[in-house]
């Protein structure tokens, strides 16, 4: 007779040796507090898929199994994969959503079989992880132009959207990650030879980078410098409070423009249907590094030292599509530039 154990309680485990630093990364690091939370995210939804489809997950040990008993294993595997994706579409959740737990529970049952010595086998590599590509949404060059100089639009402002606004010119012109924005203090800025450079390491990437900053960003500097060298550049904010603002700046800042909002289910595009979207409803803190990379790519700036500010490897896919959608960009700009050549 299969001998089996409960699942549920094992993946609480599995978040506990996460927080407590029990379960590190492979270069043995402690886990993200945001990547633990995930963990936890992914827990509710396999709570709820229980408690919905009266079902008990279980483990058994692989190792005990017969040829007849692991094939029912594998069957059973494969039965899960399809009602848990079902079950997650189904509450209306998206390739990179179900995917990403997906990616968690295949974590968990690596972290059964190294850090607990648990039988599972491999089914768990049998469960395909989605992806899906989201279209980069970042300022054109006119759009940060206008939140850069624009003195009477500044003013328009409360002290506090003014402040943010400021981070977030800041940070589109940096590509800093918000964690890394506003954990910036003095020790982060180095005057050389009359110019002031950046100089930060990714808190995710652990990458370092020395950007050499333009007026308007040392202005913004010296407009919130604190007195003690350790103190906080930029007064912190949660993050939902400064993506609520951003769209409440993007709104008086009239970047209205319409925009439709494709995601993908089961690797087939799905329109979402939101009525009246408008660009100013997509801004957030992602925006920033999306910004700056697509910005100096526009410009000019040569791959490989967009790649040493961004940290992004020559490989990377992610960075391979802010290539893509700059040359997008120049194309339709330099097609309106054709269209008047042409005659009447």
């Amino acid at each position: 007779m299969k001998k089996i154990t409960p699942l549920l309680p094992l993946f609480r485990q599995f978040i506990k040796d996460s927080e407590n630093g029990k379960r590190l990364k492979k270069n043995g690091e402690k886990i993200k507090k945001g990547t633990i939370a995930n963990y936890q995210y992914t827990y509710n939804n396999l709570t709820l898929f229980c408690q919905k489809k009266n079902v008990d997950l279980r483990i058994c040990d692989y190792s005990k199994l017969t040829k007849r008993e692991r094939l029912s294993e594998k069957n059973y595997w494969k039965k899960f994969y399809k009602k848990f994706t079902d079950f997650l579409y189904k509450k209306g959740c998206y390739d990179n959503y179900v995917g990403a737990n997906i990616k968690h529970i295949r974590t968990f049952f690596n972290w059964l079989s190294i850090d607990q010595g648990l039988s599972t086998g491999s089914y768990h590599q049998l469960f395909y992880v989605r992806k899906e590509k989201v279209e980069i949404l970042v300022l054109s060059p006119d759009q940060l132009k206008y939140l850069i100089h624009d003195k009477d639009f500044h003013n328009s402002l409360t002290t506090a959207e003014q402040c943010i606004k400021d981070a977030f010119v800041f940070g589109c012109t940096t590509g800093l990650r918000f964690s890394d924005l506003f954990n910036l203090t003095n020790k982060n800025f180095e005057l050389q030879y009359d110019n002031i450079y950046l100089k930060s390491r990714s808190q995710k990437t652990k990458t370092e980078s020395s950007i050499k900053l333009p007026d308007y960003a040392i202005e913004i500097y010296s407009k919130y410098k604190p007195r003690r060298k350790n103190g906080k550049v930029f007064k912190p904010i949660s993050l939902f409070v400064f993506n609520r603002t951003l769209k409440q700046i993007g709104k008086k800042a009239n970047f209205d423009r319409p925009i439709g909002v494709t995601r993908e289910k089961l690797g087939t595009p799905k329109n979402k249907e939101v009525s009246n979207l408008k660009f100013y409803d997509k801004m957030s803190s992602h925006m920033m590094r999306r910004t700056a990379i697509t910005t100096l790519l526009i410009l000019g700036m040569p791959e490989h030292l967009v790649r040493k500010i961004s940290g992004h490897s020559p490989s990377s896919p992610s960075f391979n599509r802010y290539v893509n959608y700059a040359q997008v960009y120049v194309d339709r700009e330099i097609d309106k530039v054709h269209a008047q050549l042409v005659m009447d």
